[in-house]
């Protein structure tokens, strides 16, 4: 650990590194301020600065005149294997089944509008900025509380007039099986995985902590033939995901 870096961040570190270890197991109480202290050599302010490190990163929370404690968090897994595999019957929504395969109940919110291409998005689906574009923004619940957000971009020159324009409006469910729908054969999926800061809006509309929840971004592209067909911005909180990737080794 750097030596110059703050006390209060030391302190954050290892307790971070004990909880991450299940030395500090869902439930556990953490040391006292006092204790931390001691243990240290610190105030009591830099020991409050630490302990608000942890609670902004979702592993602990406190309890009114009880003290600290580790977080108990259900992460919901997504699982890469066989996540975009055609399937015969069912849903083929991928973030149904990762929510179903633990055990709890999916359900979403969207909104669609037709938009002129953002620029990044733009580069992204090798269209002109300004070109029509349809853009849907979701919010995905698992047993009614909100987990994930997203917005995807659909160029209209692919879907315009055909009964899967709107994404939520006809009966084929997910991205593949809808262009399945409409001759246009998904044959490959990129994904980019970055880490940042909350919006205030992500934090408003995921119920998070007030300020510093991390959050996974998901830049993902699906590609036909080579041409992409569609791109979303896949966001969660990081303490409440865990992306699992595997693929075969030649």
């Amino acid at each position: 650990m750097p030596a110059d870096l703050p006390a209060y961040l030391q302190i954050a570190a290892e307790l971070r590194g004990r909880i991450v270890a299940g030395e500090l197991a869902p439930g556990a109480k953490l040391p006292s301020e006092s204790r931390l202290m001691t243990r240290f050599g610190v105030s009591n302010t830099v020991t409050k600065r630490a302990i608000a490190v942890l609670k902004a990163e979702g592993l602990v929370e406190g309890r009114h005149g009880s003290g600290v404690y580790v977080r108990r968090v259900r992460r919901l897994v997504r699982d890469s294997q066989g996540r975009d595999q055609r399937r015969r019957g069912g849903s083929t929504s991928p973030f149904a089944r990762d929510v179903t395969s633990s055990g709890q109940r999916p359900g979403w919110e969207h909104e669609s509008a037709e938009v002129g291409c953002p620029d990044a998005i733009a580069a992204r689906l090798g269209v002109e900025p300004g070109d029509p574009v349809l853009r849907t923004r979701y919010r995905y619940l698992a047993d009614g509380s909100p987990i994930q957000l997203a917005t995807s971009y659909e160029p209209l020159a692919i879907t315009r007039g055909t009964p899967v324009e709107l994404p939520e409006d006809g009966a084929a469910v997910g991205v593949v099986a809808r262009m399945d729908a409409i001759g246009v054969r998904i044959d490959e999926c990129v994904e980019e995985v970055i880490a940042r800061a909350a919006h205030p809006d992500e934090i408003e509309r995921l119920h998070l902590p007030s300020a510093g929840a991390l959050m996974m971004v998901v830049q993902r592209t699906y590609h036909a033939a080579g041409r992409p067909v569609e791109t979303a911005d896949i966001v969660m909180a990081a303490d409440r995901y865990q992306l699992r990737y595997r693929w075969p080794v030649e």
